[in-house]
């Protein structure tokens, strides 16, 4: 199945691969962002979907001697030094949608860009010296109200990517600094994982990061609980998994992999589901309960909250 890609996971905190909706296993190719563990599902965000393409096996190593780590380590891969971002709202009902999730992932993404958030991955590089930078730039949203399909394959959101490339809605970064995160209107159901993140090439033949959401409105496997923000319970869930996927495609895109540690989790798998303050305010001052990502000068330093190990190294959710 390849190296893990970012899914955030439900009800398991997992650093790889998102799960099928039937099946529960993340699709080939992506990285997952699940759900929140049982014991503290109020604690914080799953874990996401697919993210990145791979699937890497858990345990592996990344090499060296000397005494057990839990940071990660470069693996020799790209990283995505910007982004160049635009959503899409794919599904029958977004047509007639009236709620506060269109606007507010248009905040969220607009904000986020040279937020202190952003800045938790500053200090990943890849191995001609380019660094992960805290600026990206929002293009705004489509809306696509075809009918929908679920995350179980990352081919199907691919298409549904390229085929708004094709017709001129999209234009993939050259660089292969594009990310098209895909929100659905279609529910989680029995799926163990909230979203996920994964990578594929555009019509035009560059590399094009994307990243799939289901519907998670009343679904307490990925409820932030949010109760600061005034935010509807829909678009804290996807505003929460929407940091965690980012944040991995930015540090982890594609194949062969960049920054992930020794079991394969990547930053915002091994701060999943932990908040380090009841919000965070972006640089357009939006507030957002968000999870934090991993630091390894964090925890080198000793400092950064903990995690659901209680390493301490998990930065930008305060």
């Amino acid at each position: 199945m390849g190296r893990r890609s970012g899914v955030l996971t439900v009800l398991a905190l997992t650093a790889g691969v998102a799960l099928g909706v039937a099946s529960m296993t993340v699709p080939a190719n992506a990285r997952d962002a699940g759900p929140a563990p049982a014991a503290s599902a109020k604690a914080g965000p799953g874990v996401a979907g697919p993210a990145s393409g791979l699937v890497r096996p858990h345990g592996a190593r990344s090499g060296g001697g000397g005494k057990p780590t839990p940071n990660m380590t470069f693996h020799g891969g790209v990283i995505m030094p910007t982004a160049a971002i635009k959503a899409v709202f794919w599904g029958t009902t977004w047509g007639t949608y009236s709620g506060d999730k269109i606007t507010g992932i248009d905040s969220f993404y607009t904000g986020f860009s040279g937020s202190n958030y952003a800045r938790t991955s500053d200090e990943y590089r890849d191995s001609s010296g380019g660094v992960v930078g805290p600026t990206s730039t929002y293009q705004g949203h489509l809306i696509d109200t075809s009918a929908a399909a679920g995350g179980a394959n990352t081919s199907v959101i691919l298409a549904e990517v390229n085929k708004l490339v094709s017709s001129g809605a999209i234009v993939p970064d050259p660089s292969g600094n594009s990310y098209v995160p895909v929100y659905t209107d279609v529910p989680r159901g029995s799926a163990g994982y909230c979203a996920w993140h994964a990578a594929g090439t555009s019509p035009t033949g560059v590399r094009i990061e994307f990243a799939f959401f289901f519907k998670l409105d009343g679904d307490a496997g990925c409820n932030p609980a949010d109760t600061t923000t005034g935010h509807s319970e829909g678009l804290a869930a996807i505003a929460n998994v929407s940091a965690h996927e980012l944040s991995e495609a930015r540090t982890d895109p594609a194949s062969p992999g960049a920054w992930y540690d020794s079991k394969g989790a990547e930053n915002g798998d091994k701060c999943a589901w932990t908040f380090g303050a009841p919000s965070v305010t972006f640089s357009n001052g939006s507030a957002w309960k968000l999870q934090g990502e991993w630091s390894n000068a964090a925890y080198t330093a000793g400092t950064g909250y903990p995690n659901s190990s209680g390493q301490h190294g998990c930065l930008g959710g305060s």
